[in-house]
């Protein structure tokens, strides 16, 4: 009986494992303060809708009047938007203050785990109400009945006003910006988002690959990438384990069934006789396919994309392993025999765990260098 005992055991395990993976998942589910809002998840945690253990340390938002709410030591702020693959968050004022200029002003970012994406240098002048020279858009609401107020990047404006008696100068500040102006601003309200990152967790790699990250455990910060309830599986080797090894599993698993309901035909009929001994013969043993060696993987050229993401084959634009749109700057990797591209990342651990194209399924070898030429 010990076969029942242990098939037993096997769905209990499985059952439990599957049910604890689902209840770690359904806590740090990913919430958010209203329709159009921002979906937070980590490394952010949403308070009062989800635990604390499912964010970073100092990545706490909330909801205020259906707006996701960032408090800087400089004052809250409304989350505009987050993109997690990027590692940016760009915020605006909190209403009712409604006045983002002032807040930049005493902009303070140094006890928070953000930075500045871009930082964009502006000078404020106060100037005389009747002042309208070169048609600058005021800081409406730094300015009244009695001066208005400037803010420039131009270092002619910046001449301009300086030189002017109706105007001085109000402060200098540094306006965390989306990306940096290759062109100086003649004015600007300083109305748009605030756009600012982090670097840590670093989660951007994750993240592109369809990933999401999290904690490793409960005991320390250490950040993986986990794909549902797997963790720490990156996602061209969990395809390659879906493939090879799953089939294995469940055969082995319909076999245990087999054995379990032949042995109880067994007994049932034969359970009045003496036992006897069974001579074994050999099993036809399951076979996988290993994938190739580290040398060989190596071996293929690789690809760094410029800013025209031109490639072998124009019409790959996208990592068939991760499904991921090829970006400047990123390593691509070719398979020779076939010409398919790949992110580098992506074929090196496909390679490791099966020897063929993901896409053509040719086995591919290994490059040989060149032989030299006979002088």
């Amino acid at each position: 009986m010990d076969i029942f005992k242990t098939l037993f055991f096997f769905i209990l395990f499985s059952s439990s494992s599957l049910s604890t993976a689902t209840t770690v998942e359904k806590i740090c589910k990913s919430a958010a303060c209203g329709h159009n809002e921002p979906i937070i998840r980590f490394p952010f945690q949403l308070k009062n809708h989800q635990p604390k253990s499912c964010g970073y340390p100092g990545f706490t938002l909330s909801c205020g009047a259906n707006q996701t709410i960032l408090e800087l030591p400089s004052g809250k702020f409304v989350v505009r938007g987050i993109d997690y693959s990027t590692q940016e968050i760009w915020i605006n004022d909190y209403y009712p203050n409604n006045c983002l200029p002032k807040k930049i002003l005493s902009l303070n970012l140094s006890n928070s785990p953000f930075t500045a994406s871009y930082n964009q240098p502006f000078t404020l002048f106060n100037c005389s109400f009747h002042y309208y020279g070169y048609n600058l858009i005021p800081v409406a609401c730094l300015s009244d009945q009695n001066y208005t107020v400037f803010a420039t990047s131009s270092d002619r404006v910046f001449e301009l006003l300086l030189s002017s008696s109706s105007c001085n100068v109000f402060a200098s500040v540094q306006v965390p910006v989306e990306r940096p102006f290759y062109q100086q601003v003649m004015s600007s309200d300083l109305g748009d988002d605030l756009w600012l990152t982090w670097g840590k967790p670093r989660c951007t790699k994750c993240e592109r690959r369809g990933a999401r990250c999290g904690f490793m455990s409960n005991s320390s910060l250490e950040v993986g990438c986990s794909y549902g309830h797997e963790q720490g599986i990156p996602k061209g080797a969990r395809i390659a384990v879906i493939t090879g090894a799953g089939v294995p599993v469940m055969l082995c698993f319909v076999g245990l069934l087999l054995v379990v309901f032949a042995k109880f035909k067994s007994f049932v009929r034969n359970r009045s006789l003496p036992e006897y001994n069974s001579t074994i013969t050999p099993q036809h043993v399951l076979t996988t396919t290993t994938g190739l060696d580290t040398l060989t993987i190596e071996s293929y050229p690789k690809i760094v994309l410029g800013e025209s993401r031109r490639l072998p084959k124009p019409d790959d634009n996208t990592c068939p392993i991760c499904l991921c749109e090829y970006k400047p700057m990123e390593t691509l990797k070719t398979i020779p025999e076939c010409m398919h591209c790949f992110h580098a990342d992506c074929i090196d651990e496909w390679l490791q765990l099966s020897a063929s194209c993901p896409i053509c399924r040719n086995s591919p070898g290994r490059l040989l260098p060149p032989e030299p030429q006979d002088s």
